[in-house]
C-alpha cells in the first residue's frame, strides 16, 4: 500500500478527484453511520440484559473510548499509506467490535461484551475521520462547505438506522441468535461493505495526492538552480516525514506552534465536552416529570430533534465558516452552547423547552466542530496532518467520555440546573482563545 513519493510526479487534475472523492466518502458514511447508529442504539439496552442496569453506561462509554484510542493507530497507518487502509482499517476493527459483541449476547460473557463494544468504537472513529479526507484536495474557500457535507451524510444513517434495528433483530432471531444481537451483526456487515467500498475505489488516495501536490512546486524550484532554496519540508519527500511525525507527541509538537491548530482543537473538544455532558444526563431529566409508560417516546422525541440540530443544518454552518471565517463560527457555536445550558437549564419539567435547549446544543456543537474541523486541517503542514487530526479526535473523544462520567456525579449531586451551569462555564478557556490576537508572522496557515 505504500507509494514512492520522491519520484518526479505530474500535477493531477484535483476537481474531478475531489468530486469523485466526495461522492464516495458520502456513501460510505451513509453506511458506516447506519452500522454505528444501529448498534448504539441497543447498546445500554443489551448491556443492561448481560451486565445488569449499573454497567449498561459504561458499554457506552467503552465505546466512546475505543472510537478515541483507535484513532492513534489509525492515523499512523493513515501518515504512511494515505486515507484509503487508515479508514478501511478503522471500519474493520468496527467489525470484529459488533461480532465480539454478538459473542458475548450468545455466550453471556461480561468482559467479551466490554471488549467488543471498545472495538466497535472503530466505526465511529473511521465516521470522524472521514470528513478530514473531505478537505485534502478541497479549495480553500470551499473547505467548510465540503467537510459539512460529509458531516450531514452521517444523518442519513443516524436517521435510519433505528427503522432497521427492529427488523435486524426480528431476522436474526428467526435464525437462531438471541435477541438484541441482530442489530450488532447488521452493524458487521455496514462496517465490512464500508471497507470494502473504500479499499476498492478510494484511488487516487486523496492525502498522497494533497501531498504530491505539495511537494511538486518545491522540486520544480530546486530544478530551477542552486539560487532557490525552498522550504526543508518541501524539499523532504513527504512519505519519510509522515513517519518521522506520526505519533501523538510529534502532533503535539506542530500543534503548540500553531494558534490557529490549538484553537481548532480546543473548539472540538470543548463544544464535544458541553454537548456529551447535557444531552447525556436529559433523558434522566425527563424521566423526573414522565411515567414509564411515556418517558421512552419522549426521549426518542426529544433526542431525535437534538441529533437533527447537530447535523440537519451543518451543510449552512459550512457555508457560513468559508463565509464569515472560521473563528467567527466557532464564536457563534459558543453563543450557541450558552443559549443551550441557559434555556434547558432553565426549563424545570417543561419539555417543549427543554428540547428546544437540546436543539440548539445540537447546532452549538455544529459549529464548533465544523468550524474547528476546517480550521485545523487547514493549519498545518499535508505531511503530518492525519496525527494532528488523530490527535484532535483522541481529545475530543477522552473530554467526551470524562463529561459522560462526570455528568452523571453532578446530576445526582446537585441536579440537571447546575449541570448547565457548569457545562456553560466550561466554554470559557475556548472564547478567551478565541479572542485571542494572533501574533504576527504566526504559521496559522500551511505552507
Amino acid at each position: 500500500m505504500a507509494t514512492d513519493l520522491s519520484a518526479p510526479v505530474a500535477v493531477p487534475d484535483v476537481a474531478p478527484i475531489q468530486r469523485r472523492t466526495l461522492r464516495l466518502l458520502f456513501g460510505t458514511q451513509i453506511v458506516g453511520g447506519i452500522g454505528v447508529t444501529i448498534g448504539i442504539a441497543v447498546g445500554a439496552l443489551l448491556a443492561a440484559r448481560i451486565a445488569g442496569t449499573a454497567l449498561a453506561g459504561l458499554a457506552q462509554s467503552a465505546a466512546v473510548v475505543g472510537g478515541a484510542l483507535l484513532a492513534v493507530p489509525v492515523t499512523r497507518v493513515m501518515n504512511g499509506h494515505g486515507r484509503r487502509p487508515g479508514l478501511a482499517i478503522a471500519y474493520l476493527a468496527g467489525a470484529v467490535g459488533a461480532v465480539l459483541v454478538v459473542l458475548a449476547t450468545v455466550t453471556r460473557f461480561v468482559p467479551l461484551l466490554f471488549l467488543g463494544m471498545l472495538f466497535f468504537g472503530g466505526g465511529t472513529a473511521a465516521n470522524l475521520q472521514a470528513r478530514y479526507a473531505a478537505v485534502d484536495l478541497a479549495e480553500p474557500a470551499r473547505r467548510g462547505r465540503q467537510l459539512s457535507f460529509i458531516v450531514w451524510a452521517t444523518t442519513i444513517g443516524a436517521v435510519a438506522a433505528p427503522n432497521f434495528a427492529a427488523l435486524a433483530d426480528h431476522t436474526t432471531t428467526d435464525w437462531g441468535l438471541p435477541p438484541l444481537a441482530g442489530p450488532f451483526a447488521f452493524s458487521a456487515v455496514a462496517f465490512v461493505l464500508a471497507a470494502g467500498v473504500l479499499l476498492a475505489l478510494l484511488r487516487p488516495d486523496p492525502l498522497l495526492t494533497a501531498r504530491r501536490l505539495a511537494a511538486a512546486p518545491a522540486r520544480v524550484e530546486a530544478a530551477a538552480g542552486p539560487e532557490v532554496t525552498p522550504p526543508a519540508e518541501a524539499v523532504t519527500p513527504p512519505s519519510s516525514t509522515a513517519r518521522r511525525g506520526s505519533g501523538m507527541r510529534a502532533a503535539w509538537q506542530v500543534v503548540r506552534g500553531r494558534p490557529a491548530a490549538r484553537l481548532g482543537i480546543a473548539a472540538v473538544a470543548v463544544g464535544h465536552t458541553v454537548m456529551v455532558a447535557v444531552m447525556s444526563m436529559t433523558p434522566v431529566r425527563l424521566g423526573e416529570s414522565h411515567g414509564d409508560a411515556d418517558v421512552l417516546r419522549v426521549v426518542g422525541v426529544v433526542l431525535s430533534l437534538h441529533i437533527a440540530g447537530m447535523y440537519a443544518l451543518s451543510p449552512l454552518v459550512g457555508w457560513l465558516t468559508d463565509r464569515l471565517g472560521r473563528r467567527a463560527v466557532v464564536l457563534t457555536g459558543v453563543a450557541l452552547l450558552l443559549a443551550a445550558c441557559a434555556v434547558a437549564g432553565t426549563a424545570g419539567h417543561h419539555t417543549p423547552r427543554l428540547s428546544t435547549g437540546l436543539v440548539l446544543l445540537g447546532l452549538g456543537w455544529s459549529g464548533t466542530m465544523v468550524a474547528g474541523s476546517t480550521m485545523l486541517s487547514e493549519s498545518v503542514p499535508a505531511a503530518v496532518r492525519p496525527s494532528v487530526q488523530g490527535f484532535s479526535d483522541l481529545m475530543m473523544g477522552l473530554a467526551g467520555a470524562a463529561a459522560a462520567a462526570v455528568s452523571g456525579f453532578v446530576m445526582r449531586a446537585a441536579g440537571y440546573p447546575v449541570l448547565t451551569l457548569l457545562a456553560a462555564v466550561a466554554t470559557v478557556p475556548l472564547v478567551a482563545l478565541a479572542l485571542r490576537p494572533v501574533p504576527a508572522g504566526a504559521p496559522d496557515e500551511e505552507d
